[in-house]
């Protein structure tokens, strides 16, 4: 399957979800470009953007799996091929 390059955006309203956040994007590490971290306290979230190389169905795999999780919402833009 061809691989895109994509940004998952991530928007974290509950710090105890955070534990299982970064397992989930431990175990993807590998198709993980990079990762950044804003924290926000004014409105008391986290927001995070992940750079991949990855195949559609990882990106969404991973992308659905952490949209599962508790207080956490996130977004996919991919590049067109």
């Amino acid at each position: 399957m061809e691989e895109r390059v994509s940004m998952i955006g991530i928007i974290v309203e509950n710090m105890d979800s955070t534990d299982k956040l970064n397992a989930l994007l431990h175990e993807y590490g590998s198709y993980i470009i990079g990762r950044m971290g804003i924290p926000y306290p004014k409105k008391n979230l986290n927001i995070i953007s992940i750079a991949l190389d990855a195949p559609m169905d990882v990106i969404n795999t991973l992308s659905g799996k952490i949209g599962q999780l508790d207080g956490i919402s996130s977004k996919v833009v991919c590049s067109k091929g």
